[in-house]
């Protein structure tokens, strides 16, 4: 299969690609900055020849849009957010212009769509969308805000011979240094994972694995349309997440931290404590109930894969 990328020179698309190319697919990355083959530059924003390349491919997967991990200052939020919905319309655009249009588009869109519950798992069916919580600051909802808008242009875009997937997705864990886990291990390498603000906020995840299983099963199921939550079955509050890293790494202690130390820690790194502090409780309902199995349904498992992978990889390039 052909398979275009939007915005996939981040972690994810990284991800993506290498799994994808070794399977024997023609992937091919849309970025600002080509640099090797198979990347084709574009702006995000403007129609331009990059949009040949989508013209008789078979799948393609929007993963562009401004990075999260930022200080969620006015400017940031709205760049996230324009940066988002222009380049969903603009792919939106090159598919209904094709004369050979994909079967399949995956639209990146977030977890993060849900609200911040400890009471109750978010489903596609069930789940609450996030933005009207009393007790969590204001700007929280605009994090909602962007997933629904992400998520409408796909849906308004005028594609009647392209299957349309939102891809509601956790944080991906994979072994890749400057990821998300590779952070968190550096946390617990310090001795800083311990709780955050008392952990009982769920985290959700997924492992790379999975994720790209999930894709492939996406694109095979062609009875699946609409949004979809790459999450494991199995979130879990933030304390019990990081207790299961620190046995991974063999770190038996991790010092807790206060929301005011977390909200110095995310300036200090440049990044913001919804991250942190935001209680993500999301399921995967229409993976599981369409049969689709998790080979890492569970988090200490999945560290401990990942510990194991990221030591090797670490020790292999000294």
């Amino acid at each position: 299969m052909k398979i275009v990328i939007p915005g996939g020179t981040g972690q994810v698309g990284a991800i993506l690609d290498r799994a994808l190319t070794a399977a024997g697919h023609d992937v091919v990355i849309l970025t600002r900055r080509p640099r090797r083959e198979r990347e084709v530059g574009w702006d995000g924003e403007t129609p331009g020849a990059w949009g040949d390349v989508i013209d008789g491919s078979d799948v393609v997967v929007n993963l562009a849009g401004r990075s999260v991990s930022c200080r969620y200052t006015e400017a940031n939020l709205r760049a996230m957010m324009d940066s988002r919905v222009r380049s969903a319309r603009v792919v939106g655009d090159a598919i209904e212009a094709a004369r050979r249009p994909p079967g399949l588009w995956l639209q990146m869109s977030t977890a993060t769509v849900y609200a911040h519950r400890f009471d109750a798992a978010n489903d596609e069916a069930n789940g609450i969308v996030g933005g009207a919580e009393p007790d969590v600051p204001g700007y929280w909802g605009f994090s909602a805000e962007i997933a629904q808008a992400w998520e409408a242009v796909q849906e308004e875009a005028r594609t009647p011979k392209t299957r349309k997937v939102a891809l509601r997705t956790a944080m991906v864990m994979s072994p890749d240094r400057g990821g998300v886990f590779d952070v968190l291990q550096r946390l617990v390498r310090l001795g800083l994972g311990g709780p955050v603000a008392g952990g009982a906020q769920y985290v959700s995840w997924i492992h790379e694995r999975d994720f790209v299983r999930a894709v492939e099963f996406l694109v095979a199921r062609k009875d699946l349309a609409g949004p979809v939550n790459l999450a494991a079955p199995v979130p879990l509050p933030q304390r019990e997440f990081m207790r299961a890293l620190r046995t991974a790494r063999g770190v038996p202690v991790g010092l807790p931290a206060t929301k005011w130390m977390a909200e110095l820690g995310a300036f200090a790194l440049r990044s913001d404590t919804e991250l942190l502090l935001k209680s993500r409780r999301v399921v995967p309902g229409r993976l599981l109930e369409s049969g689709f199995t998790f080979a890492y349904e569970a988090w200490p498992a999945a560290a401990a894969d990942l510990v194991r992978r990221a030591r090797a990889e670490r020790e292999g390039s000294n």
